[in-house]
């Protein structure tokens, strides 16, 4: 293997593998949000007498 292509191949991995862990890491904060979303909203169609008194 050629040292040039073996350092290209390895920065070519390298941002591979960054850029997997932005999309993972990306993928969980919307799950979080999107849990975290539907969490407040359950909670307060099972609560509706709280809604009124903000009202």
């Amino acid at each position: 293997m050629d040292g040039a292509f073996e350092a290209k191949a390895i920065s070519i991995l390298a941002v591979s593998a960054l850029a997997l862990l932005v999309v993972v890491t990306g993928g969980i904060v919307y799950l979080t949000a999107a849990e975290w979303r539907d969490r407040r909203r359950r909670s307060k169609e099972a609560t509706p007498s709280a809604a009124k008194k903000r009202k």
